[in-house]
């Protein structure tokens, strides 16, 4: 999958996968990680979302990493700042206070480009990544954030009835791509089926959201 086929996506509006609202499994499960206040909190693939404003609220510091230029200026618009923006090797820089989101190619990021992770957030990237792009992104990340803890949400639904993204990830998988490095905990498991009107009318008929805590290993 192509950054053409995200950039096309944010230009088109067919932004589906944007939820106008901060994300419930964010709110519940981010206490089961009991991060301190000034924790510094990764969000690849993060869009415009909300859920980094909300985090900012909390208290914490946040990082991100976007593809589209487009979706990284609606979220400063959105939130109404003038960010300061600067280059760096895969794209542009933006920051405004304790927000700091790269734009460009994740995987031209580095570790010390980003900087210390205390909790990589990932709300859509895995899901949003065909198979072959997952077994490069999972250790990626890994390396870019050190190792630290994960908030993991992942989807399952037959793939048989629609085709990503968000692409379906089972259990099976996600103890593969993390199991090396991670204790794996299924914080929650819910049909949410109900409440997903475009994937209903593809005619999926479970869709099931996950969220996992990865805990790095005691070595």
């Amino acid at each position: 999958m192509e950054s053409h086929f995200w950039k096309e996506r944010w230009h088109k509006r067919e932004i589906g996968f944007h939820l106008p609202f901060v994300n419930p499994v964010l709110k519940r499960n981010l206490p089961a990680f009991d991060l301190p206040a000034g924790s510094r909190v990764f969000l690849p693939l993060c869009g415009k979302t909300l859920d980094m404003i909300w985090l900012l609220e909390q208290g914490h510091r946040v990082v991100g990493a976007e593809l589209s230029e487009l979706a990284v200026r609606q979220l400063f618009e959105e939130w109404g700042v003038e960010p300061e923006v600067d280059d760096w090797a895969g794209g542009r820089r933006w920051h405004h206070g304790n927000l700091t989101v790269f734009q460009g190619d994740l995987f031209e990021l580095t570790a010390e480009q980003l900087g210390p992770v205390d909790l990589v957030y990932d709300r859509a990237a895995l899901v949003a990544l065909p198979e072959a792009m997952r077994a490069r992104y999972a250790p990626h990340v890994c390396e870019l954030s050190g190792g630290a803890p994960q908030l993991l949400i992942s989807f399952e639904y037959d793939p048989a009835e629609m085709a990503g993204p968000p692409f379906p990830v089972f259990a099976e998988e996600v103890r593969q791509r993390y199991q090396a490095r991670y204790t794996l905990r299924e914080l929650a498991r819910q049909e949410v089926i109900e409440t997903q009107d475009r994937f209903k009318d593809a005619g999926v008929t479970s869709f099931v959201q996950v969220a996992w805590k990865l805990s790095p290993l005691v070595v």
